[in-house]
């Protein structure tokens, strides 16, 4: 890390310090947000072609982007007019910049992937940023960080330069037994991985970090009690994707987003649930624009202050992705939506020896489940009974079949509750 990037790091760092300070309450955030939105909108109807007709427009009316309308305009979102298909040749090059800037794809789960690209300046501000919110002494601490995340790309890596934190990188596609001795020799005071890996460590007792993060994937809560209860710490998250950073837990464990960088807005893909996706637009992009982009995540919002005191909006639970709501066929023909926190509690609440399972939506009425091989036989008939009962009360009576044994994708993201039909 050059000394320039350091201080972008640095600068970064203590201004998200800072507004952790000051905005603190929610009419100052507020003013805050408007005052950044208001300058946003003025720098990317200026120089992005894309948000040019809507410059005299209110923010509100401007368009909604999702994934393939990104992808589709997406020479025209960013100072540089590269395309998509030019990040995404680079990208199957083995390639980590196009043009002097940093590209990146996202995993795909959802069936296509996401592109970005950022500016050097802007992935040091990246890190400045989630340091400080997830490391807060880092400027006079020394930290080993252990991260075992998917497609571990430059912006992690910008990291592993400072003077302060010593980054040990781990690759989930080789497996957590490949590299568990590794990790041990490594001794990491913090350790960010997905909550399958902070599962399978704990439970071979070999969690020893101080601080723990989960990432990339859903922290299940049946996954937050086992590692929790093995290791007698809190679980916090960090809420990132390829569209950028959304939110940290405070030490209390409640995810807070990140407000003071990203702008949340809120649609409600099912009238019949509490959960909401995102419409976000980040305040610090300005390579590439992130404005109103609708994103695939399915949140619940808590109503209640978080004993931490932060203005920002705390959040009850992260449930999954819209694109694995189930879509079940009622009476009459008539489509029911049913989020996956429904099935789920359905499903380990019908026996204690449920910790783990897998469901899929094979067929418009349909459902797949796969326990372990080592819960008793009984069980079986208690999911059949207990998810029965619950879709009734939605409307549905779908076939479900019960079957044993299923894997722990280490190379992938794990998706317990899953729908394969459209």
């Amino acid at each position: 890390m050059s000394s320039r990037s350091r201080l972008v790091a640095a600068s970064a760092f203590a201004l998200t310090r800072w507004r952790a300070r000051t905005l603190a309450d929610c009419g100052r955030l507020e003013r805050y947000q408007v005052a950044r939105l208001k300058a946003l909108k003025a720098d990317v109807s200026r120089t992005m072609a894309y948000y040019r007709p809507f410059r005299d427009q209110p923010f509100e009316a401007w368009p909604v982007i999702e994934k393939a309308e990104m992808a589709a305009h997406f020479d025209q979102m960013n100072l540089a007019r590269i395309d998509a298909a030019t990040v995404r040749a680079a990208i199957a090059a083995g390639q980590e910049r196009v043009g002097g800037f940093v590209v990146g794809q996202s995993t795909g789960t959802s069936g296509n992937r996401g592109y970005y690209l950022i500016s050097d300046r802007e992935r040091f501000v990246w890190l400045g940023v989630i340091l400080a919110k997830t490391l807060p002494d880092a400027l006079w601490r020394r930290h080993r960080v252990a991260l075992a995340l998917p497609g571990l790309s430059s912006l992690y890596r910008s990291a592993s330069s400072g003077s302060r934190i010593s980054l040990g990188f781990f690759d989930l596609g080789e497996g957590v037994e490949a590299w568990a001795d590794d990790l041990t020799a490594f001794a990491p005071d913090t350790i960010v991985a997905p909550p399958k890996v902070l599962r399978w460590l704990s439970e071979q007792g070999r969690l020893s970090a101080q601080t723990i993060f989960s990432g990339a994937e859903v922290l299940d809560p049946v996954d937050r009690e086992i590692i929790e209860a093995a290791t007698g710490r809190v679980v916090r998250e960090i809420y990132m994707a390829t569209e950028g950073l959304f939110g940290v837990s405070c030490p209390h464990g409640v995810l807070h987003l990140a407000e003071d960088v990203v702008h949340f807005e809120w649609s409600r893909p099912s009238r019949d649930s509490a959960l909401q996706s995102p419409i976000v637009t980040d305040f610090t992009r300005r390579t590439q624009a992130l404005v109103r982009y609708r994103m695939n995540d399915l949140l619940e919002l808590s109503d209640q202050p978080c004993r931490c005191g932060s203005p920002y909006q705390a959040v009850k639970r992260i449930e999954g992705r819209a694109d694995d709501m189930l879509q079940l066929a009622g009476a009459g023909g008539a489509v029911r939506i049913v989020t996956p926190d429904v099935v789920r509690n359905a499903i380990v609440d019908s026996h204690p020896s449920i910790r783990d399972f897998r469901l899929v939506q094979t067929g418009p009425a349909t459902i797949r489940v796969w326990l372990a091989a080592d819960v008793p036989g009984e069980a079986e008939d208690r999911v059949r009974t207990g998810l029965g009962a619950r879709l009734a009360a939605f409307g549905v009576l779908p076939e479900i079949i019960v079957a044993r044994g299923f894997d722990l994708p280490f190379d992938r993201k794990l998706r317990r509750v899953r729908r394969d039909f459209s």
